[in-house]
């Protein structure tokens, strides 16, 4: 589900304050996408949801997420939105985000 060796790359890349901040705006960002997904889904804007979802999600290792919604923006560039599985891909992000945040807890030595 989570991508680990992709997470410790990129804290080398940025260091522990660079991840921090990038892990905090890449969940702020995509609460607001999942958030209005859930809320008021708009078909015309799923490719470009999908695909702003997707490169996030691979950026910080959501591997499964991040397949979905890969998944998701070829149905929607397809002009079939209506064969996306919203419900698999937002609760895919919550499993994702839950198991990302307590394992990192767990690896720093703090709690979710």
């Amino acid at each position: 589900m989570i991508d680990w060796r992709r997470i410790d790359e990129l804290q080398a890349e940025i260091g522990p304050d660079g991840f921090a901040e990038v892990v905090e705006l890449f969940l702020e960002e995509v609460e607001e996408v999942v958030t209005r997904l859930r809320m008021a889904p708009d078909p015309a804007r799923f490719a470009a949801d999908m695909h702003f979802l997707k490169g996030g999600a691979w950026n910080l290792g959501f591997t499964v997420f991040g397949n979905l919604c890969e998944d998701g923006e070829k149905k929607a560039a397809a002009g079939k939105p209506d064969e996306i599985d919203l419900f698999r891909i937002l609760d895919s992000y919550s499993a994702s985000k839950e198991a990302f945040l307590i394992s990192l807890a767990d690896r720093n030595g703090t709690t979710a």
